[in-house]
């Protein structure tokens, strides 16, 4: 991955393309200079409109030197209601074009790992007008620490709805998606591999015949040590926090008599993963998983897959511990989504600066420094 810096004067030009969904009588701002000062502040640790504009306000000066500021800094009702009435989609669109204006292929033929997982805002539920809390179906680039995109859904049973439009919205080229077993659906696996991708997702209880077949597969094999199959496999063994992880990864291709295989066409292979966790106390711990995979990847590509997909659960926990997204009250649906897609988008810019600070020590130097902001928004 090769980085590309920018002036921070062009940053507000990847929007121009956004349409402005305000009557021309009321902007009395630019679009541009409000989603900057709006990313701005979340990458400093703002949590909504009001304390965006708290931020905007004591950093007047600063955004003078590269804004256009017609009429000073924005309110909180006009940031409010400007990020309420942005298409999610358009919105999203031109942070993927900054991104990728960015950041520059590496050129490697190796496909880019997506993770694709849910998550919920815990207190955004509106019990008065019968709405539950909003969930955020996201794509994670695994390796490379970039938010791809998302789409919200009123339930977390609507993952299986949301995860195809979700597919529709990224680049799937060159790339090895991992979901987890919510995700496995045959349509969902067919669109991934449309969109020229590859997929390993996870398989449970869900599909309770398609994890049987494979369970048995590899039980029948096992009990002769695998001497009559072929595979790939690779390990590793990890210790920290007390503990001693041995991990296991196997693979192999879809059996000739695999009796689901006409069900799932596009499933080329199986595998599965052992975790043996020695504890410091003498306990010894286990646990399997299964897959299902669109291509006969390497051992060692597999285990990145399955343990890359844990990222975006790690960015999930920093959503929660730094921006506090699950305390969040808002509402209002589409300004719920876009407040989340700004944060996601704040992690990336702050997971990308090479510094070798925390990502809270990042967000608390850009709050004090603007030098700093400035290395986060342009590195």
């Amino acid at each position: 991955m090769s980085v590309t810096l920018v002036n921070i004067e062009s940053i507000g030009s990847q929007f121009e393309s956004l349409s402005d969904p305000r009557h021309f009588r009321n902007r009395k701002h630019l679009l541009g200079d409000i989603i900057v000062i709006a990313v701005c502040g979340m990458i400093c640790g703002s949590d909504g409109p009001t304390a965006i504009h708290r931020w905007a306000s004591e950093r007047t000066v600063w955004l003078a030197q590269f804004l256009t500021l017609p009429n000073g800094i924005p309110s909180r009702d006009c940031i409010r209601r400007l990020v309420m009435a942005l298409r999610p989609e358009a919105f999203q669109k031109c942070f993927q074009d900054w991104i990728s204006h960015v950041i520059a292929s590496d050129g490697s033929d190796q496909a880019r790992l997506i993770a694709i997982d849910g998550k919920t805002c815990r207190r955004s539920h509106d019990a008065a007008h019968g709405l539950g809390a909003l969930h955020i179906v996201s794509a994670w680039a695994s390796e490379e620490g970039i938010a791809l995109g998302q789409v919200a859904t009123e339930e977390k049973s609507n993952e299986i709805t949301a995860i195809p439009e979700l597919i529709q919205q990224i680049d799937l080229t060159n790339s090895l998606v991992t979901i987890d077993a919510m995700g496995c659906q045959k349509e969902i696996a067919k669109d991934i591999v449309a969109g020229g991708g590859d997929f390993a997702i996870a398989v449970k209880d869900n599909q309770p015949k398609l994890r049987e077949a494979i369970e048995s597969h590899f039980a029948k094999h096992l009990e002769n040590d695998l001497e009559d199959l072929k595979y790939r496999c690779y390990e590793t063994c990890d210790a920290s926090h007390g503990r001693i992880d041995e991990r296991s990864y196997y693979l192999t291709k879809i059996p000739t008599d695999f009796g689901l295989k006409k069900e799932w066409p596009c499933v080329k292979a199986i595998g599965y993963s052992l975790r043996v966790t020695r504890h410091a106390d003498g306990r010894e711990t286990g646990e399997v998983q299964y897959y299902i995979l669109s291509r006969y990847l390497s051992g060692k590509r597999f285990s990145e897959a399955v343990r890359g997909h844990w990222s975006i659960e790690s960015m999930h926990w920093v959503l929660d511990v730094n921006f506090r997204e699950d305390d969040s009250r808002t509402r209002e649906r589409t300004l719920g989504n876009n407040l989340s897609w700004l944060r996601r988008f704040a992690v990336t810019l702050l997971k990308r600066h090479p510094g070798k600070d925390s990502l809270r020590g990042k967000m608390l130097r850009c709050m004090m420094n603007p030098d700093f902001l400035t290395e986060v928004l342009t590195n």
